[in-house]
């Protein structure tokens, strides 16, 4: 029975795990937001969305409730797939709650349930509604729902069909009836609906297919079968098989898990074969990938087709500079390149590099006749460690992460490098996070690569222990019954990457969910690829040295240890919606629903240089080669003038004084209590564990304060001391001032007086070289002498009272304009009074007089224009510029 825990349920599994996983700091978040008054747990609390009660399953009873917990009772239903028995047992993948921009969608069985978020958030309606999707056609127990790209579409998958339904239009929250009929259709009948059908593993909607309606149905044979919704639902446009068929008649020692494929991925990328790879995982580990793969009907951006041309042109140049090419990559890569021929020809025309991306409408193309090869098993490199106390479970989802430094890219020019991360989980909480160092590449199944068998490789960087193992092997086991462990059997972990955040992954399991935050991997690992000079591979080498390691975090626990059971997680879902607030919703299979508010993080600058182990210097040396070397100005030698309290690195807040919004210790979520507490060496041990980790948590608070207390101290310290400095920098420029000011303008005096001595020197010095060089004027210079003696007699005249000199005759000029001025105005302003008066006589005149009237005038006109003629003339000849008279 439970006992009352942080909520409403008992001690925790992953409370009494003590692991070093779980002892690491909390996930690192900036910029907090108050989620009190948004938090959703009290919106969603009883909602009747969440209700189990359907048309299937009215009136549950005990009985029928302890199918949906994972316990020894049920364990045998949570590890077999009856296609005649599809009940409501929560065994292998589950996700049955996805959001559409505000509006929530969750699967109870068989029906299909929505609700507006914003609706909720808002308080529009005091009743909590929902409203069902009716499809009458789908009557199989829902285990995954997937939506496409565009939100029109959902995808459902049972145990072993397939269906897709279209999603209600906007506004039907204001519509009264508790049912809205939606279209859904049957997917691939044949294949998928059958009595000897294949159970479904994954369903996934591809990002490129056209108009949003590629589904890709993954089965545990190995088989992923593309169909396009929009063309046809019933047969595949493109069958891929990642497991071989058996040949007849013949015997291999294998696995069974190794032809039993559990999930797959897209690979991704941004000038490689990324985005046109699939990886598939088996039961056993082993991953798979095919490349390339297209939908049938795609979707491309244009500047992915250019960035791959450019790149396998790159690697063709690169292996013609080699003296011995193999031949099987001479034809591998010929191959690439007719097939990126044949992509780079399906693009409209005026589409050329580097040209604006848009996406375009692009079909796989058929010039290759030989079949894509599988490749794999990958290597795993170094091989992944076992779980202490674990016999090792099988491998349950794969997810394909990237990451890379976009911001250098466009602020620098610079070649970007985009790190791929593969992470893998299996049934007893392990996972492995492996570097997709060797980047999958486009291959064919042809002659010369059939006698060239090569494996493709993933370094395996750290494999993280969720202590699901140690957790259950600290539980007392009744002698009688079934060890704990046999529960790990019926664990399926998913992978769920936050939508948001790249480096956060969150992952879901029968006993809770855990947070893994792959930052400080990241950072290290970018940090030592940035490193370009002689030093790189030792910079790279003391990196990887450092083991950095996933921050791994437990923020849900469903298991209760006086009733040895267990509701395993079925849905996580993050909005990624302006109107919502950054949260995370986990849904368990009793429909009990828990929502953590979340921190957006802050982009912070990865750094360009490895820190340095010495404190930081002001020196000369650093002066210089930062800023701009002054040209007055010379650093002396000697030890430096100032050195600062502070150190190097900035101080960087302690991850327990930057809350995440997710709890410390992981919450409970277990039924509530039947009876009263009975107290057990269990929950001793639960409130020991407990007590201990609260414990630690106080000591690094007290820690986190003391250090902040001493660095505030220490920057006050700091203040002082260069407020003190500057201090005496500016004494010491003001007696500078005053010493420079009393001899700095004599010595300018001083230099003033000897520049003009030495331009008197010039010129006597100038004056006796030319003298020197030509005592007597040549015949031009005489010449040039004569004609300016002339010039300025014309000019100024003879003498005093020369009335023929261009001067008295241009003040002659003037004289007689000014004369006549006054008079040439009076007669304009007589003539444009008479003007006016003409105009006046023009209205009442008849044609004849108007005639004679032009006539008069236009003769006036004449002589007033001879008349300015003969003024220009004058002036002209006198070289006196007149302002041009005005005309009425």
């Amino acid at each position: 029975m439970p006992w009352v825990g942080a909520q409403d349920g008992g001690p925790s599994l992953e409370a009494c795990s003590k692991t070093n996983n779980q002892t690491r700091p909390s996930k690192t978040f900036t910029a907090p937001t108050t989620m009190n008054d948004e938090a959703w747990g009290p919106l969603l609390r009883d909602h009747p969305i969440f209700s189990l009660s359907t048309k299937g399953l009215e009136g549950l009873d005990d009985n029928r409730k302890s199918q949906l917990e994972l316990s020894t009772n049920t364990l045998s239903r949570f590890t077999t797939v009856d296609p005649k028995q599809d009940d409501a047992t929560p065994s292998g993948r589950r996700q049955v709650m996805a959001l559409r921009d505000t509006d929530l969608v969750v699967a109870v069985g068989k029906e299909l349930r929505i609700a507006s978020l914003g609706d909720i958030k808002l308080g529009r309606s005091a009743r909590k509604t929902y409203k069902v999707m009716h499809t009458p056609n789908v009557n199989f127990e829902i285990h995954q729902i997937s939506l496409n790209p565009s939100g029109k579409l959902l995808a459902i998958a049972g145990a072993f069909q397939v269906a897709v339904v279209v999603m209600p239009r906007p506004g039907y929250n204001r519509l009264v009836p508790d049912s809205i009929d939606c279209k859904a259709v049957q997917v691939g009948k044949y294949y998928h609906a059958r009595d000897s059908s294949v159970p479904v593993a994954k369903i996934d909607w591809h990002p490129w297919g056209e108009a949003g309606s590629t589904l890709l149905v993954m089965t545990t044979d190995g088989r992923l079968r593309e169909y396009d919704i929009s063309y046809d639902a019933e047969e595949p446009q493109q069958t891929l098989s990642f497991i071989p068929q058996r040949k007849t008649k013949a015997f291999a020692a294998e696995d069974e898990g190794e032809r039993e494929v559990t999930s797959f991925t897209l690979g991704k990328g941004k000038a490689d074969w990324g985005p046109l790879t699939i990886y598939a995982l088996t039961k056993s580990g082993d991953v798979y990938a095919i490349c390339p793969y297209l939908p049938q009907n795609a979707m491309i951006p244009s500047a992915y087709v250019h960035s791959l041309e450019c790149f396998i042109s790159a690697k063709q140049e690169f292996l013609a500079q080699g003296e011995d090419t193999p031949a099987h990559l001479s034809a591998l890569y010929d191959y690439q390149r007719k097939y990126v021929t044949a992509l780079t020809k399906q693009l409209p025309p005026g589409i050329v590099f580097p040209a604006a991306s848009r996406p375009v409408s692009i079909h796989p193309p058929r010039t290759i006749s030989s079949p894509v090869s599988r490749q794999g098993p990958f290597l795993l490199q170094p091989s992944p460690r076992q779980l202490e106390g674990s016999e090792g479970g099988d491998a349950t989802d794969i997810v394909y992460l990237e990451f890379g430094t976009d911001e250098d890219q466009e602020g620098e020019g610079q070649e970007t490098d985009h790190l791929g991360v593969i992470m893998v989980a299996y049934q007893d909480g392990k996972v492995d996070v492996c570097l997709d160092v060797e980047k999958v590449e486009a291959r064919w199944d042809f002659k010369q690569m059939r006698q060239k068998h090569e494996l493709p490789m993933l370094a395996v960087y750290e494999t993280i222990d969720l202590g699901l193992v140690s957790s259950l092997n600290q539980l007392s086991t009744n002698p009688n019954g079934p060890p704990l462990l046999d529960l790990l059997r019926g664990n399926h972990a998913v992978l769920f990457p936050d939508p948001i955040h790249d480096n956060v992954v969150y992952i879901y399991h029968a006993f809770g969910v855990h947070t893994l935050n792959i930052s400080p991997v990241l950072e290290n690992l970018a940090h030592a690829l940035r490193i370009d000079d002689d030093a790189a591979e030792s910079s790279l080498k003391s990196t990887l040295e450092q083991a950095a390691q996933t921050i791994v975090q437990p923020i849900l626990a469903t298991f209760s240890i006086d009733r040895r059971c267990s509701n395993p997680v079925v849905a996580v879902a993050v909005p990624n919606d302006v109107h919502l607030t950054y949260s995370i919703f986990i849904l368990t299979s009793t429909m009990r629903l828990t929502a953590f508010p979340l921190n957006l993080q802050t982009e912070e600058p990865l750094p360009m240089s490895p820190p340095q182990p010495k404190p930081k210097e002001i020196t000369a040396s650093d002066a210089t080669t930062s800023e701009p070397r002054s040209r007055w100005l010379t650093p002396g030698d000697g030890p430096p003038s100032y050195v600062t309290l502070l150190g190097e690195n900035p101080y960087t807040i302690p991850p327990i004084l930057k809350p995440s919004g997710l709890p410390t210790l992981p919450k409970l979520s277990l039924p509530p209590k039947s009876s009263e507490f009975m107290l057990t060496p269990d929950t001793l041990r639960y409130i020991g564990k407990t007590i201990e980790q609260i414990t630690s948590q106080i000591h690094q608070l007290y820690i986190a304060q003391r250090a902040a207390e001493a660095r505030a101290s220490l920057q006050k310290e700091e203040l002082a001391r260069q407020v003190a400095k500057c201090q005496e920098i500016r004494k010491t420029l003001a007696t500078l001032k005053e010493k420079s000011s009393s001899t700095g303008n004599s010595r300018l005096k001083q230099v003033e007086d000897a520049q003009k001595g030495i331009m008197k020197r010039l010129d006597r010095l100038l004056q006796s070289l030319m003298e020197k060089a030509s005592p007597e004027l040549s015949e031009n210079e005489t010449k040039w002498f004569e004609e300016l003696k002339r010039m300025k007699a014309e000019i100024l005249g003879q003498g005093r009272y020369d009335e023929g000199s261009l001067t008295a005759r241009v003040k002659a000029l003037e004289r007689e304009y000014e004369r006549i001025t006054p008079a040439l105005k009076a007669i304009v302003e007589k003539e444009k009074q008479r003007h006016e008066q003409t105009m006046d006589l023009n209205r009442s005149l008849g044609f004849s007089q108007a005639f004679e009237y032009g006539k008069r005038s236009n003769e006036d006109a004449k002589r007033i224009a001879k008349l300015e003629s003969e003024i220009n003339k004058l002036a002209t000849k006198l070289d006196v510029t007149l302002a041009r008279p005005s005309h009425s």
